[in-house]
């Protein structure tokens, strides 16, 4: 594999910025990254002048459904792939493609799709896994979910889902549903990432999650329960338990319609910033025009920049990429660019446990990296020193 050098950069490592950067990549590993008077380009190098435009870890989107006009639930390896260069023309290099609640059999096939993918190879960004986000959840935070298959987790289903941890890397469950604690203590002992969401759980039943393996929630204020007043007393729900839990990480779908800025800024107040990351959620119409499309089988309307119920009383998924999220936090929420850039890059690589080789330009780490003009819109997508996306601006 060729050596390069990105030379004349604004890098965000995202642990520091470096301007006049230089960041070095050789044989798909990241080999040097420092200001342009402290790296010593080897002479096998070809240098690659970036014009003063950003360059940054490649996003690691560990919550999305679908784009391009594909849907993990398509349970295809067309509809991955699909999917996978969809979103790295959106800056992601690494993904977690997610179901919906749906039969046992159904869920299955997704799967199988994923590992066949992961093992042939996919076009754009890398798929990780698999995230199985229902049907374990609760009826009264159901969301875009259709109703007909939301169920309580049998031992069976159980059993079926401990003999697909090789691609299983993350389960949204509402763990004050019958069986969810046993789901949490069974899946996490075999390293997968357990998450609080579509629940209606109160306190004491989250501090039980949290003992039961639990360590993450999913899309936080979307599908989570608030304070609730249950018989005249009132109980911190599964948001309050979140800020007051130092081990619960959260995400949240910064597209600028699910939450906003203000939500986003007390997110992150009552977290801090290690403890969150982005995600798109994205379902099948992202990357696409306005109108309807399905999600797995719920019907859905994309007007607006968003996903919507037919009737308009709830969002069913964004149809963002990360990067136009990253602006978001940057223009609407307030944040420095540096900061927004960890909770899509390092932050997603700790929480699903992978930031030991992704997340961060680092020596030694994969060289997996975007580059984005000063409008965040994305020139180059690379994964491992290999370009899997250019946009037409991309000179060489």
């Amino acid at each position: 594999m060729v050596c390069i050098a990105l030379v004349n950069s604004l890098v965000i490592t995202p642990y520091r910025v470096v301007r006049n950067g230089v960041v070095v990549v050789d044989d798909g590993k990241v080999l040097d990254v420092g200001s342009a008077d402290g790296v010593a380009i080897p002479s096998f190098c070809e240098r690659i002048d970036v014009d003063g435009n950003i360059v940054a870890p490649g996003f690691i989107d560990i919550h999305l459904h679908g784009g391009g006009g594909a849907d993990t639930m398509d349970a295809t390896y067309e509809a991955l792939n699909t999917i996978s260069i969809t979103h790295a023309s959106g800056g992601s290099t690494a993904i977690l493609p997610s179901t919906v609640s749906a039969s046992l059999d159904d869920v299955v096939r997704a799967i199988d799709a994923v590992r066949s993918a992961v093992a042939r190879g996919v076009g754009g960004a890398r798929i990780l896994g698999i995230h199985i986000e229902g049907p374990y959840i609760s009826v009264e935070q159901k969301g875009a979910h259709d109703d007909r298959f939301i169920r309580e987790p049998s031992d069976e289903e159980m059993d079926i889902l401990l003999k697909h941890v090789d691609v299983v890397k993350r389960v949204t469950a509402a763990p004050e549903v019958r069986g969810c604690l046993k789901l949490g203590r069974l899946l996490s002992s075999h390293g997968v990432l357990m998450s609080i969401g579509h629940s209606n759980a109160v306190m004491d039943e989250v501090l039980q999650a949290v003992d039961s393996g639990y360590r993450h929630v999913t899309h936080i204020y979307s599908a989570t329960s608030m304070t609730r007043r249950i018989r005249a007393y009132r109980y911190p729900g599964v948001v309050e338990a979140a800020y007051l839990i130092d081990d619960l990480t959260v995400e949240v779908i910064a597209d600028g319609k699910h939450l906003p800025p203000a939500l986003v800024r007390l997110v992150l107040k009552n977290k801090g910033l290690d403890k969150v990351c982005i995600v798109t959620d994205a379902m099948r119409a992202a990357g696409l025009p306005p109108g309807r499309y399905k999600l797995g089988t719920i019907e859905a309307i994309v007007d607006e920049g968003v996903a919507w119920l037919p009737d308009r009383t709830a969002f069913a998924g964004s149809v963002a990429k990360m990067n136009t999220m990253l602006r978001f936090l940057v223009e609407e929420v307030g944040l420095t660019l540096q900061d927004a850039v960890k909770l899509a890059t390092v932050n997603p690589a700790k929480i699903i446990g992978i930031d030991r080789y992704k997340g961060s330009i680092t020596p030694g780490k994969d060289a997996d990296i975007v580059i984005m003009d000063r409008n965040l819109e994305i020139l180059l997508t690379m994964i491992e020193g290999r370009a899997v996306y250019k946009s037409k601006e991309w000179r060489y």
